[in-house]
């Protein structure tokens, strides 16, 4: 009964001239729990900060809470890494070596030290972050072959119950947040081909031109003006690929 009245004002929705589908971390959530029985290992959150942790933690309260967020992330935290780390390189541009503090006093703080240290935490904590992608990407991988052939089954329907549109419309653009490929693979195997404004095999360059980059084909016996290719979306990833 639901359906009969949701489906044709879906399907009505799908083909209107502009649709964008935005997907959050809920979409590789339910295919890594449905491939696997079991809930990704999510953001994460680096306990074991070597340097200036009391600094950054606070900074990441911080900002979390101005930005409406009760706690922060691995993001918050990557991004404070970044900031403190500019701050560091300004102050230590002049090269001033440390002067001596009070007798009495404690020594000051080594800025150039701490400055060495950061950047290594920072790489640290990328290799961190990259691996706990890779890691909910093998699980899915790995899984018992029934469960993901009916996972990725899902997933292509959903992928292309937006995209089936007519080549006349407007493309669909997908938005992301994700860090995964879990679009990108059911992409690949419902035949949908993504453009992302990256051109290019081995080594991807992202293309900055206004440019428009589309797929088009020209029908046998007929001359004039090349046709759209159906089958084709437009894929923005807005946090850039990891």
């Amino acid at each position: 009964f639901l359906r009969s009245r949701i489906e044709p004002w879906l399907t009505a929705l799908f083909q209107s001239e502009h649709l964008n589908l935005l997907v959050g971390s809920g979409l590789s959530t339910a295919v890594q729990q449905s491939a696997t029985g079991q809930l990704p290992l999510g953001m994460g959150w680096i306990e074991d900060l070597k340097v200036c942790k009391a600094e950054i933690d606070s900074y990441v309260a911080t900002t979390a809470k101005a930005s409406g967020r009760k706690d922060g992330n691995i993001e918050d935290q990557i991004r404070s890494i970044n900031e403190l780390i500019k701050g560091l390189e300004i102050l230590t541009a002049q090269n001033i070596p440390l002067p001596l503090p009070p007798p009495g006093m404690p020594e000051y703080r080594n800025f150039k030290n701490e400055l060495i240290e950061l950047n290594k935490e920072l790489s640290r904590c990328l290799k961190l972050f990259s691996d706990s992608v890779s890691c909910g990407e093998k699980s899915i991988r790995d899984a018992e072959p029934k469960l993901k052939t009916d996972t990725f089954n899902y997933l292509v329907n959903f992928l292309m119950s937006f995209s089936s549109r007519t080549a006349t419309r407007d493309r669909l653009h997908i938005f992301t947040t994700n860090y995964d490929r879990i679009i990108e693979t059911g992409a690949e195997i419902a035949g949908l081909r993504l453009v992302d404004r990256f051109v290019g095999s081995i080594a991807p360059v992202f293309r900055s031109s206004r440019l428009e980059v589309d797929y088009h084909y020209n029908p046998p016996g007929i001359r004039g003006e090349p046709r759209y290719l159906e089958g084709v979306a437009r894929f923005t990833k807005l946090h850039g690929s990891l």
